[in-house]
């Protein structure tokens, strides 16, 4: 048995900087680099080249930019690879990269873990009312894309065998760093706080340097290196514990916020973290900072799986075309909006008379002008804009009208408009999101390798649902003296991090010091981060304490315009609203800006 395993995460998705697997295999002294390419969306796109070319389908950057030129260091080093990258063929994907290892000479076996596509399965889960976990509507009749989350027991197996390379369809992405634990330190289904930490480790890493320094808010920290950022490795141990770190020498830094601040991204109850092998409570996770770039972290809690994988499912539904101009000058963000209007009700006019249906839906933002923040935005009067509109239909001719319309608007709209460099706007197909939950049981996972196909072990079976854990809420500290009240934004008192989940957002809150958690916990209620952001959501809002980080988790809902690609919005996967957030104004004692106060210049 392993005493403590170094596992890199290389790539946090698909289009990553090639250069993180090679400092991880150069520099980190890792048994085993991860790798994780997938999205729904990027699912989406690998089915689409699949049906155009039955070979395609899986992500071809793992095999020219990883393995072709890190085979040989790979295998020298004995670095066990756990990719995600077989997309919707993993098979093709093992077959185009034993090409390659065999061109090259490099003995490195390959498995590859098969069931996550669930296409065959759709009219049973539609004739037993299988229903959008969203919506709690039907799931969608024509899909691109049908895929259930694995854990990480097959991909454990595997490694068990004898692999090398093991890879995947879609996985839980913390799937992918528990199994070479699940396999090293011999844990089984009944081991849930190992798991739970395991989980943990791979929640932190997953998205490459976002744990070391990369999008904090906190950002002058680390923005003088950001050019060779570290990218995360954990060390971890047979007991769960692990330690977060980078390759000594490169960029960036960890630190308890930048590992907090990962720990919160994209997670909605963190009491009740559902994945495939466990239900995870990070609730009184705990951080100790080492000094040197290393963190420790503690106290995840497990509670038994669930007797079902979570599915996503992506289908079509219509097109869209986003349009982007320059315009510049005196009231450029008021010549952009109007310039905006003008394009829609000449090109609705068009349609009107050519008997076409209205726009599904459009979205007009000035960006330079603060369109992100709605009414909080400050600087309607700036002279440089960006204006972007982008607008939907079920039909494509419309669209491509549309773009043809933009450019006449450089003659006979606002002086100052520029930027037609690129060419016309391109019209694409709309993909939208679905999500379900499908019986385990159901689900056939196998493993394939050296010509052989094993069952895979059942993943945990579970209950029916995940046994209740307790909400805790943040333990009560002293606050200070009322006194005379002033406002501050609410980053000097946090920091934070967004993220998204289908049509959600979530925005994790972590106070910088325990004595602000009483002050934050009063105001940040729902109704005050809805108010602040009710220019950019449909739904509502949820908070979940978070004690061990002294913090919170809000979730906001219908808050992307569809998210990913349903999206129209710049923004589509909410990436900028914990900064939004953050210059929500709070109400302070006085006495905390002043001298030695913990607001005040000595403290």
């Amino acid at each position: 048995m392993a005493e403590v395993l170094r596992i890199g995460c290389g790539c946090g998705f698909w289009g990553d900087s090639a250069a993180g697997p090679a400092q991880l295999v150069a520099q980190g002294d890792i048994d085993v680099l991860v790798l994780d390419y997938l999205s729904e969306i990027t699912l989406s796109l690998l089915a689409r080249a699949r049906r155009k070319r039955p070979e395609l389908g899986y992500t071809p950057d793992f095999i020219s930019d990883v393995m072709r030129p890190l085979a040989g260091q790979i295998a020298a080093r004995r670095i066990k690879v756990i990719a995600n990258a077989g997309g919707v063929n993993p098979g093709g994907c093992r077959d185009a990269l034993q090409q390659v290892l065999d061109e090259l000479g490099v003995r490195l076996s390959v498995a590859v873990v098969l069931g996550d596509d669930i296409s065959a399965r759709l009219d049973e889960l539609r004739a037993a009312a299988v229903a959008d976990m969203e919506t709690g509507g039907p799931l969608p009749a024509q899909v691109v894309s049908a895929n259930a989350y694995l854990g990480a027991f097959p991909i454990a197996q595997a490694l068990g065998r004898g692999a090398d390379i093991v890879i995947t369809g879609r996985c839980a992405d913390s799937s992918m760093a528990l199994a070479p634990m699940i396999h090293a330190f011999g844990w089984g289904p009944a081991d849930s706080h190992k798991l739970a930490m395991g989980s943990l480790a791979g929640h932190i890493i997953e998205c490459g340097p976002q744990a070391t320094g990369g999008i904090i808010t906190d950002w002058r920290a680390s923005a003088d290196d950001w050019d060779d950022i570290g990218y995360p490795i954990v060390e971890c141990a047979a007991d769960g514990g692990f330690v977060v770190t980078k390759c000594a020498g490169t960029g960036g830094l960890v630190t308890p916020a930048t590992v907090a601040e990962q720990i919160t991204y994209e997670v909605h109850d963190p009491a009740r973290y559902i994945l495939p092998d466990v239900v995870c409570d990070f609730t009184q996770v705990r951080l100790e900072d080492l000094g040197a770039d290393r963190v420790r972290v503690s106290g995840a809690r497990g509670l038994p799986a669930t007797s079902t994988y979570k599915a996503s499912l992506t289908y079509a539904d219509g097109f869209r075309c986003t349009a982007t101009l320059m315009i510049v000058g005196a009231e450029a963000a008021k010549k952009a909006a109007a310039v905006g209007a003008a394009i829609l009700k000449r090109t609705r006019r068009m349609f009107s008379e050519r008997g076409w249906a209205d726009y599904r839906a459009v979205s007009v933002e000035v960006l330079g002008a603060e369109s992100m923040y709605g009414p909080h935005a400050r600087t309607a009067d700036t002279r440089e804009v960006i204006l972007k509109i982008a607008v939907a239909h079920a039909s494509e001719a419309p669209l491509e009208l549309f773009a043809r319309e933009i450019f006449p608007s450089a003659t006979s709209m606002a002086q100052g408009i520029t930027g037609f460099a690129g060419g016309r706007p391109a019209v694409q197909p709309v993909v939208r999101l679905a999500s379900c939950l499908i019986p385990k049981a159901g689900v056939a996972v196998t493993v394939e390798m050296c010509g052989q196909v094993m069952p895979a072990p059942s993943e945990p079976p579970g209950a029916s649902a995940a046994a209740e854990s307790v909400a805790p809420r943040l333990a009560p500290v002293a606050t200070p003296g009322d006194g005379p009240g002033v406002e501050v934004p609410l980053v000097r008192l946090a920091h934070g991090r967004s993220g998204d989940k289908g049509d959600n957002a979530n925005i994790g809150v972590l106070a910088r010091r325990p004595e602000f958690v009483p002050v934050l916990a009063a105001q940040l209620t729902p109704p005050a981060v809805r108010a602040y952001m009710a220019h950019l959501l449909a739904g509502e809002v949820e908070r979940y304490d978070w004690p061990g980080l002294c913090g919170w988790n809000f979730v906001l809902r219908r808050a992307l315009g569809g998210g990913g690609m349903a999206s129209l919005r710049h923004d589509p996967q909410g990436k900028s609203y914990a900064q939004i957030l953050m210059d929500m104004p709070v109400r302070v004692p006085a006495s905390w800006l002043e001298a030695g106060g913990p607001l005040g210049a000595a403290s």
